[in-house]
């Protein structure tokens, strides 16, 4: 049986002002206030597991230990078929520079390595995301969510983060990047995990 969620707060463990954004608007219509981590001061802890589900696990209990308020985490990442679906669970490593990430740095070297392995087109790749809700009694409950599409190249249009200027879904002429906020929270892989979420703690 799915725990039910019942607090007005919830904290989300991340430091992404992206994606702190993304669920302030996924909330916003339940009336739960979102709280970030970087509001509360909260260190990032160090994300050393090689599963989307491990490092979600990390952070949400690492937070929720810390405040004692129910923490929410996620750990996504774009699997690229043609490069045995790295970068995976390392997605946000392969953008790391010594003065912060740098995405399209990371877009240009998958896009190289899938040219260097002359992998032919559609380039599929999904987009993953993991979610898990922790509690300070160390209950959590584990939600997994996900997009398929391809990739383009060259990369286009200025909305979102990460990846998506790269990434274009199925079912559609447009990356990402080119979507307006609200239909990417739609269709994209957290979305489709935050519905889980929504179903097994909210409803």
């Amino acid at each position: 049986m799915t725990r039910k969620f019942t607090e007005k707060r919830i904290l989300v463990a991340t430091h992404n002002a992206g994606k702190l954004e993304e669920m302030e608007q996924l909330f916003g219509p339940r009336g739960v206030t979102v709280v970030g981590a970087a509001e509360l001061n909260l260190p990032e802890p160090e994300e050393t597991e090689d599963t989307f589900v491990g490092n979600a696990r990390i952070k949400a209990h690492a937070a929720a230990k810390a405040t004692g308020l129910p923490a929410l985490s996620d750990d996504s990442g774009i699997e690229v078929e043609g490069l045995d679906n790295a970068p995976g669970v390392f997605t946000a490593d392969w953008a790391e520079t010594p003065s912060g990430r740098d995405f399209l740095m990371a877009m240009t070297k998958t896009h190289t390595l899938l040219e260097e392995k002359s992998v032919a087109h559609p380039r599929r790749a999904r987009f993953r995301a993991t979610m898990v809700l922790a509690w300070p009694d160390g209950h959590d409950e584990v939600f997994e969510g996900r997009v398929n599409g391809t990739l383009v190249w060259p990369i286009r249009g200025k909305l979102g983060h990460g990846y998506d200027p790269m990434f274009q879904p199925d079912g559609y002429e447009i990356t990402f990047a080119e979507m307006d906020a609200d239909k990417k929270n739609r269709i994209s892989h957290r979305a489709d995990a935050f519905e889980k979420l929504m179903s097994g703690c909210f409803d």
